[in-house]
This record gives structure tokens, C-alpha cells and sequence, in this order.
């Protein structure tokens, strides 16, 4: 198995507002590069050339340009913003904004933020926050009107703050959202909160004691949306314009889901791992604040560089300089108020990853010096590292160490230039040597054999899934995806058995039963 329309009644206000700060406020001709100064042209071409090279077993290093890169994991569109010391220096645009077209990605085209839409909406609640006086540890409850968090046994002495939910410990469900594919009904909201049709995701609830467990939230975040709407008495997409877009002069950037028509023209299409476009091109996400910012590079570097100024004490546009330093400050295991803080790093950020679209920024606060970086494809973030490596070299930044390259990428790598065979025997020679936590999980070759079966490689994609199996036969998960391989290859009788065996392993594998059932047969062998 593999793991990866609602609008306000007012909102068509806030779309055209949307609409004419993004179509009219800048009529430049289109262009794929943006300099402060000459001298920047040859740091771009040096960033470009000094990404990391590929270490293969038997192999010298070999080095790859951004575009050699882009065209290995099939990532039409690549769109970068770089600041230093307080200021935007350069932006450049890569490749094109469709897969197999020839209209190119330009520094203004905007591409899905995905969960980048968190930090922006933690900016715009705690600028209201401070402006109106809301307590970031008082019950969210006691803001909310329309909906309220269902109490349990969990919040009977910590309830679920502002705070809290902010920095994803307040206890509740839902990591993450699938988006809904062009044409198909999109929930409000409360639906999504409470888990009702049309919603695709669970309903949000609190399932740990708030305050006592660090748990990505996405669900936490949608119930900051709607206080935010409750509290305000606006629709979502124009309490963010006015709030934080507007004041930064954040000209290509929206909140509005769908997107609106008039700027379609100005959108990357996404794309998934192999190179193909999702149908329909985009999906809408109602989850506003976790996930629904349409922006640019450009865009993301001028917040990072607001929120680096309020630190240093130098503006309080969208917050004072003390609560920069509170949304700075870690107040979970990795997360300051949405932003990413993690242990033993200087720097500030967040990435995101909605369906064809992968994007990272991070900034370092005390020099306002940082990078962003946009793609229209599910493959993206394999570029993040090395890019954002190169970047930090060339500007002399301290406090960011590029981390050598993981299991999965190498894997995925020797499969690219040596072939499966080569991918599978250097896989299993890393499991036998290494001991206890350094072991892999078996999602690493689950997701390898789902790119092969995507690229109609199913005799490929069949051995990985097999040696998955040999690797962790307890997995209920490795077995129904070799039943899934062994399907598409027209192995019926392999296929069932397999499913068999992942239901055995987890009776409550929904999938198992529902692929048994459509190959006629039985849950357990007769």
C-alpha cells in the first residue's frame, strides 16, 4: 500500500483583492532572473555548479550542474530566492511549468507553499494575538464559536491552546492532507474538523494529554483557521491578505482555494515522481492555514527577512520584536511558534510537500541572510540539501552542515546509474552492516518500488518489493505492496497470497481485504 467547493460568501471580495495585487501591481515583462547587482550573476553560476557530487559504490565522484540534477528526477520547474545580510539578492527561475511544455518557470511564477502556509498563518495569529490581547495559553476554546475541540479525558487539566496548537503539542490528530483532485466536492472547514464527507482526512481530535508530546499537526493548525475566522468575522484568504501579504508587499502571493481563474496563467503545474502531471494540475486545499499559500520564492524571502528585522528589533509590521523572539524560541521539541526550530541548529524555516509540489525556505535570524526554494514536482526536496549546501558555501554562512546523503538517496541513486540489481545488493549490504537504530525502515524500498511501478517498471518494481519482504517479514505494509506489484504483473495467485499474508499480519488492513475482494477471493486460503 503505498503512503503517501467551499468558499465564504464574501469570499469573492477578498479573490479580487487577490487578484488585482497580483495581476496589476507588477507588469514587468516576465522574467526568469532577478540580480540586486551584476556581481551576483557569477555567485548564481557558481551555486549552480558546486552542488555536492554523487559518490556511487565502485565509482568516482561525479559531479552534477542543477539542470543535469533536475533532469535526472525528472523536476520540470525549480524556482530559487537568495538574501543575504538583510536583503534579497537574487532570485532565479529553472526549467518549465509543465511537464513536456516549453512555457518556462519565471521568478513570479507561483507555485503550492504547502505546509510554508503554517509559519505565515502563526505570523497573522500572533499579530492579532498582541493586537487584541488574546492569551496564547488560555483554552483555544474560549475563542472558538462555530466549533469547538470535543473535551475528553485528555483535557481535563491541559486544554489545547493557541500556543500549543501552534507549536504542534497540543495533543491533536492529523498530520497531514491528501488536497482534492479537480471537480470532486470540497468540505468546509467544520467538516474537515469533525471528519464528515465530502473530508478526506480523520476528524481532529486530542488523543494525548496538550502540552506532554511533540506530533506534527496539520489538523491542530485548521483549528487556527477557524478561530481566526470566528474571531475576525472574515474569510480566511482576506484576514491573511490584510494581515501579513498586504503590509510586505507580498505581490504574488494568495491564499485563495481554488485558485482563482484570473491567475491559472501564472501557476506551475505539479507533478508527480517520474515526471508526470497530475491530472486535473493542481489540487485544492480548504485546509487554508496548514497547507493552502500559492506564493513565491521571492515572496517567502521577503517574510523570512520581516521576521529576521523583528528579531533584531528593527520592525514590528506584523509583530513586536518581543514576540519574534517568542516564535523563535522553542517551545516543543522542534518547533518554535510555527516555525521549525529544531535541536542544535541556528537556523529558522519550514518545508512543505502538497501533491506535486515539494518547497523549503529557512533563514538564519541574526544576519537576515537565508534561502528559498520552490518546485513543481514530488521529487523536489532531493534537490533541497545540496542546494541549499552550495548556497550556504558560496555566501560564507555559518551554522548550516549539508548532511551526507541518506539511505534512501543513495539507493535511490545506484538504482538511477547501476541498475536495480546493483541498488538491491548495495541495500542489503548497508542493512547487514549496520546495527540497531542505524537499521532502515522498509518504507525506503516501498517507496523505491512505487516509483518503478509508476514508471510502468513492474519487473523492477517486483524484485524491490520481494527483497522488502525478505528484509522485514513482519511488515503487514511490504506484503500487500508485493501484492500490489504482483498484481500488476499478472500474477493473480502470487498477489492474493500476498494479501493474505498482510491481513494476517493486520486484520485491520483495509486494502488487503478490499484488493481481495476485487481478485475474487477469499480473506483466508479454504
Amino acid at each position: 500500500m503505498n503512503q503517501t467547493p467551499f468558499r465564504f460568501a464574501s469570499t469573492a471580495l477578498a479573490g479580487l483583492t487577490a487578484i488585482g495585487l497580483l495581476t496589476a501591481a507588477d507588469t514587468r515583462k516576465p522574467a526568469t532572473q532577478w540580480l540586486a547587482r551584476p556581481t551576483e550573476a557569477a555567485r548564481i553560476a557558481r551555486v549552480e555548479a558546486g552542488l555536492s557530487p554523487i559518490t556511487l559504490p565502485g565509482e568516482a565522484p561525479r559531479g552534477l550542474s542543477l539542470q543535469q540534477w533536475m533532469e535526472l528526477y525528472k523536476i520540470p520547474g525549480v524556482s530559487i530566492a537568495v538574501f543575504d545580510q538583510g536583503a534579497l539578492v537574487w532570485a532565479k527561475a529553472y526549467g518549465v511549468k509543465q511537464a513536456g511544455g516549453s512555457e518556462p518557470v519565471t521568478v513570479d511564477t507561483l507555485f503550492q507553499a504547502a505546509s510554508i502556509s503554517k509559519p505565515i498563518t502563526a505570523l497573522a495569529a500572533m499579530h492579532h494575538a498582541e493586537k487584541r490581547h488574546w492569551s496564547l495559553d488560555a483554552n483555544i476554546n474560549d475563542l472558538l464559536t462555530s466549533w469547538k475541540v470535543p473535551d475528553n479525558d485528555f483535557t481535563k487539566e491541559q486544554k489545547v491552546t493557541l500556543r500549543r496548537l501552534l507549536a504542534h503539542n497540543a495533543g491533536t490528530t492529523v498530520h497531514g492532507f491528501r488536497g482534492y483532485p479537480a471537480g470532486a466536492p470540497v468540505p468546509t472547514p467544520q467538516r474537515i474538523l469533525d471528519g464528515e464527507t465530502p473530508a478526506n482526512s480523520g476528524p481532529v481530535r486530542v488523543d494525548t494529554v496538550p502540552g506532554t508530546v511533540t506530533r506534527y499537526s496539520g489538523g491542530g493548525t485548521v483549528i487556527v483557521q477557524q478561530m481566526l475566522v470566528d474571531r475576525l468575522q472574515k474569510p480566511f484568504p482576506r484576514i491573511m491578505q490584510e494581515t501579513v501579504l498586504a503590509p510586505l508587499g507580498l505581490k504574488h502571493s494568495t491564499f485563495e482555494q481554488p485558485l482563482p481563474k484570473a491567475l491559472e496563467s501564472q501557476a506551475a503545474i505539479g507533478t508527480h515522481p517520474g515526471g508526470k502531471s497530475l491530472e486535473g494540475r493542481w489540487h485544492t486545499y480548504p485546509e487554508l492555514a496548514p497547507a493552502g499559500l500559492w506564493t513565491t520564492p521571492s515572496d517567502l524571502a521577503r517574510v523570512a527577512l520581516e521576521v529576521s528585522k523583528a528579531w533584531n528589533g528593527k520592525s514590528q509590521r506584523i509583530v513586536s520584536p518581543a514576540m519574534a523572539k517568542q516564535m523563535l524560541t522553542r517551545q516543543s521539541e522542534a518547533f518554535g511558534i510555527g516555525f521549525m526550530r529544531r535541536p542544535g541548529v541556528d537556523w529558522f524555516g519550514h518545508g512543505g510537500g502538497n501533491e506535486g509540489y515539494r518547497a523549503f525556505f529557512m533563514a538564519f535570524a541574526d544576519s537576515g541572510s537565508g534561502v528559498a526554494i520552490m518546485t513543481n514536482s514530488d521529487d523536489g526536496s532531493r534537490l533541497f540539501e545540496r542546494l541549499i549546501a552550495s548556497v550556504a558555501t558560496e555566501y560564507g554562512w555559518k551554522g548550516f552542515t549539508a548532511m551526507p546523503d541518506s539511505p534512501a538517496t543513495t539507493v535511490d541513486l545506484v538504482l538511477r546509474f547501476q541498475g536495480t540489481d546493483a541498488a538491491l545488493a548495495w541495500f542489503k549490504d548497508h542493512e547487514k552492516n549496520a546495527s540497531g537504530d542505524a537499521k532502515s525502515s522498509s518504507s525506503i524500498l516501498n517507496e523505491l518500488g512505487y516509483s518503478l511501478l509508476r514508471e510502468k517498471k513492474v519487473a523492477d518494481a517486483v524484485k524491490i518489493f520481494e527483497a522488502n519482504t525478505e528484509l522485514h517479514p513482519n511488515d503487514a505494509n511490504t506484503h500487500d505492496s508485493l501484492g500490489e506489484a504482483y498484481a500488476e504483473a499478472g500474477r493473480k495467485d502470487e498477489a492474493i497470497s500476498r494479501y493474505r499474508k498482510s491481513l494476517e499480519l493486520d486484520p485491520k488492513n483495509a486494502n488487503a481485504a478490499k484488493m481481495l475482494e476485487k481478485l475474487g477471493a477469499a480473506a483466508t486460503k479454504e
